[in-house]
């Protein structure tokens, strides 16, 4: 909720923190379109040119983007978000997949000693969910539903810096998921994922990462093969 402004302090740093605040703590959530800028200014009470230079800020620093004729939009949710996004996707794609790998791996072994039994069941939904995109040849569904599996595996791990790092790599992550995705993938890849929950559900850490490094080598199988077969 946007409050009034305080004496003393410049009218544009303190619409810019209270913006910033309002995508931090999801209220602007990533992906969605903020309110136009004749309505912020009758919230706040400050000058339409007050909200103007907060929300160029924002843009400048890659929180939001501005979108002529259509509104502006919540583009990430942290300063460190932006940063890593920028600097991975300019990263080779093997690299950007390493990163990944790295984290899910992990995730996958911390999630087999720390998941509880809802941790299990989300797992298990996102996965029905990510079966029925891919046999309704759905990729955006698909992307999205894989991205959100992964992401309840590596949070189930209970490490919320590690969660935290993987979220603020979202978007590198879902393009490097659509970049190997496979809706006609090999039953051997569609069983992975549910030998995974499973691994996880058992308790066996051992198996679970077994099972996450399987999935990021078909991911890379999947690369190189589009590449034309580069090393």
């Amino acid at each position: 909720m946007l409050s009034s402004p305080r004496r003393g302090v410049p009218l544009a740093m303190q619409v810019t923190a209270q913006f910033r605040a309002l995508i931090a703590q999801g209220e602007w959530p990533v992906g969605t379109r903020i309110p136009p800028e004749h309505r912020l200014t009758e919230q706040l009470g400050v000058s339409r040119n007050t909200v103007r230079e907060a929300l160029s800020a924002l843009v400048h620093l890659g929180l939001l983007e501005a979108r002529p004729g259509d509104g502006t939009y919540v583009r990430a949710d942290s300063e460190l978000q932006v940063s890593l996004t920028r600097r991975v996707a300019a990263a080779d794609p093997d690299d950007a997949l390493e990163v990944r790998a790295l984290l899910e791996h992990r995730g996958a072994r911390r999630a087999a000693t720390h998941a509880g039994e809802e941790d299990v069941a989300r797992m298990r939904e996102l996965l029905e969910q990510r079966d029925a995109a891919r046999a309704a040849d759905d990729l955006a569904g698909f992307v999205e539903a894989d991205f959100a599996f992964h992401r309840a595996v590596v949070i189930a791990g209970g490490n919320p810096l590690l969660a935290e790092l993987y979220q603020h790599l979202s978007p590198v992550i879902t393009q490097t998921i659509t970049d190997t995705a496979a809706l006609h993938e090999e039953r051997a890849v569609h069983e992975l994922h549910h030998r995974l929950v499973d691994a996880i559900a058992a308790g066996d850490p051992e198996a679970a990462e077994a099972c996450s490094v399987a999935l990021v080598q078909e991911g890379r199988d999947i690369l190189h093969r589009d590449r034309g077969g580069a090393a």
